[in-house]
């Protein structure tokens, strides 16, 4: 055990003094926070040019219907449309909204012409006002009056309260907790795939080395093994962990330098010319969640203690569970080109779950979304995404005890290829010869 606990120290102290630790832990928090504040700051010093477009309306229909808007003036106009035309290509219009008169009696058709394509903002007010207006002139030609039909329009906002096993009722906002479990088992999904790699090509370099062969001369390649798996997971949780602290830092000091005023200032500006969405109204539900106390609302809805927990366990067991595999893989090959004929089978339990947590979250308690969060090559990211749907204990410790099993199976099985493998050089083994090495 001392020697497995030295090797262990020398992977998790050699990893972390190497510059690419340092400057990805650093950096990786600057590019997360990045994607949160960068789009809002760049917002909030864009300066939004008003675009002028000229409405040439042969029908009638939409006289004074266009609102000039913040980055939108529209002028009517009433001269030939080939004089118009001529206009926007000498840059005295911006754009050109020409609408012919129909062949039938409803204007359907319009064109807009303009010399640099035109914002899709500015073709979606466009078809907004044009189709509000249609629909409520056919509304007026049957009799019925567009402001009733309009009023009669309700918006439905249903709460959801879980009730508990002593049947107290909680709020819970689904949505949020599926959006955070279903990105904790991506999280998982990559850290797997990153710092298993890592132990599989640390063993090919120390096999191609011939390292190795002095190392195993007063340590068991068992240990070896042990060693290397134990290290570098203790590498990863400590750049995650230190990903979420700076990542937190980062963002808390941006929300206190601009604050909330101005972070809601630049969203509006991020948004589609006034007057976009007018035919959509703003729900009580919608107003609510803006207000400081929904938001605290919702958090307070999250099971941190829950989540956190299982990520930790899910994270730690499906790291070690495929890490063992990984190891494996570098001991039978002499590099890492080698390795794509062997990686496939390894890596497609992990592909499928990722690909089944969209079917897993319309069903949550089927038959498929249970064999596959308690199955141990799955389970790592498809539990997460059941949690928030609340998962009965007996399940959630059913998997995390095949989980315990399935690692210390794939240890055992990937330890009698690792200590055979370790010292094969210059022969690219078969999936038979590896089966042979498991029964030696």
């Amino acid at each position: 055990m001392n020697k497995t606990l030295l090797i262990l120290k020398r992977e998790y102290l050699t990893r972390v003094r190497k510059k690419s630790f340092i400057i990805m832990t650093f950096l990786g928090p600057l590019l997360m926070a990045g994607i949160m504040i960068v789009p809002v700051w760049l917002a909030s010093l864009s300066d939004v040019t008003e675009r002028r477009i000229a409405v040439l309306d042969e029908t009638g229909w939409f006289a004074g219907k266009f609102e000039s808007g913040d980055n939108l003036a529209f002028d009517y106009v009433y001269g030939d449309f080939e004089e118009e035309k001529q206009k926007v290509m000498l840059e005295q219009f911006d754009a050109l909204l020409y609408i012919p008169r129909p062949e039938l009696n409803i204007p359907v058709n319009a064109e807009l012409f303009s010399k640099r394509q035109p914002a899709m903002s500015m073709r979606s007010y466009v078809r907004n006002v044009m189709k509000t207006e249609v629909e409520n002139r056919k509304l007026l030609a049957s009799g019925i009056d567009p402001e009733v039909i309009k009023s009669s329009k309700t918006s439905i906002n249903i709460i959801t309260i879980r009730l508990g096993e002593d049947g107290a009722e909680s709020k819970s906002y689904t949505e949020v907790e599926v959006g955070l479990a279903i990105f904790s088992g991506i999280l998982i999904y990559f850290f797997i795939f990153l710092f298993g790699s890592q132990v599989m090509r640390g063993v090919i370099e120390e096999k191609t080395s011939r390292i190795v062969e002095v190392i195993i001369s007063s340590v068991k390649p068992f240990q070896l093994m042990m060693g290397k798996i134990t290290g570098v997971a203790l590498v990863g949780l400590t750049q995650f962990l230190l990903w979420v602290l700076l990542t937190a830092m980062l963002y808390s000091g941006f929300v206190l330098l601009f604050g909330p005023d101005k972070l809601g200032s630049s969203a509006e500006m991020m948004s589609p010319a006034t007057g976009l969405l007018q035919d959509q109204q703003i729900t009580e539900s919608q107003l609510a969640g803006s207000n400081t106390g929904e938001i605290f609302e919702i958090i307070g809805s999250i099971n941190f203690e829950v989540m956190i927990f299982s990520f930790l366990f899910y994270f730690v067991g499906g790291y070690l569970l495929y890490a063992s595999l990984f190891a494996a893989i570098g001991s039978a090959v002499d590099n890492e080109a080698d390795t794509q004929q062997f990686m496939l089978p390894v890596s497609a339990p992990l592909i499928l779950g990722i690909v089944a947590s969209n079917f897993v979250v319309n069903n949550p308690d089927g038959p498929v979304a249970f064999w596959l969060s308690i199955i141990p090559f799955t389970s790592p990211i498809l539990m997460m995404v059941r949690i928030p749907f609340g998962v009965p204990l007996w399940e959630l410790a059913l998997s995390m005890t095949l989980l315990v099993a399935g690692f210390v199976f794939t240890t055992w099985l990937a330890a009698k290829i690792y200590r055979t493998g370790i010292l094969m050089y210059g022969k690219k083994p078969s999936f038979k010869e590896l089966l042979k090495w498991m029964r030696y």
